[in-house]
């Protein structure tokens, strides 16, 4: 009878290097929370929203594939969306500045090391700037290919993999759209414009990040 190694296999895979991130994460002073499924991180993330709170969400396919912001308004939550279809230029400029002082900043990652270095790239800078101060909390949802051995590892996954998707996501013009590679361009679509590196969670502010056993956004 054939043995089926390939979804177990990956499980572990997965599982194993999840310890590991979530282990120097919490050295590193954020709450950990680890769970398997989409489902179950949506959920945690609910559980984090005070009642009545705001919530921001940093521009992320990880969040919206969650439904996180359709059922947050239906519960009642004021949700800062700058992605919300039919927003003029001044009304995404007023919903960035309101997820700087949201209840709970909500937003993924574009890489997690091993040794638990967080890593985002930003063209507007707005998704980064909240997750490192202003909200009450920050909450990042992290899918387990996102994690990657070191901080070579996780600038190339940024720039190699996450930034060409992106961008072709967006229709932009640059050229990372159209080689799928980064040639660190001066395209005026250029969405790697701003790199933060988490070392340790940023003094002050409670951080919580959720670490997914399945694949999620880019």
């Amino acid at each position: 009878m054939a043995r089926d190694f390939g979804s177990s296999a990956t499980k572990q895979y997965f599982t194993s290097r999840i310890k590991k991130a979530a282990k120097s994460l919490e050295a590193k002073g954020y709450e950990v929370i680890t769970v398997d499924t989409g489902d179950e991180a949506a959920q945690k993330v609910l559980d984090l929203v005070p009642e009545g709170g705001s919530v921001g969400f940093g521009g992320s396919v990880t969040t919206r594939q969650l439904d996180l912001i359709e059922t947050l308004e239906k519960k009642g939550h004021r949700v800062f969306d700058h992605w919300k279809a039919g927003l003029s230029k001044e009304e995404v400029t007023a919903v960035r500045r309101g997820q700087l002082t949201s209840d709970v900043f909500v937003l993924s990652v574009n890489a997690l090391t091993l040794d638990g270095e967080i890593v985002n790239i930003d063209g507007t800078g707005n998704r980064v700037a909240a997750s490192i101060y202003g909200p009450k909390r920050v909450v990042f949802v992290v899918g387990a290919q996102k994690i990657v051995d070191d901080l070579d590892g996780a600038f190339y996954r940024a720039k190699f993999v996450a930034a060409p998707i992106n961008s072709t996501r967006l229709n932009l013009k640059t050229p990372c759209a159209y080689t799928g590679e980064c040639n660190d361009c001066d395209s005026p679509g250029r969405i790697c414009n701003v790199t933060v590196v988490f070392d340790r969670k940023p003094t002050g502010t409670p951080m919580t990040v959720i670490l997914v056993g399945e694949e999620l956004g880019y």
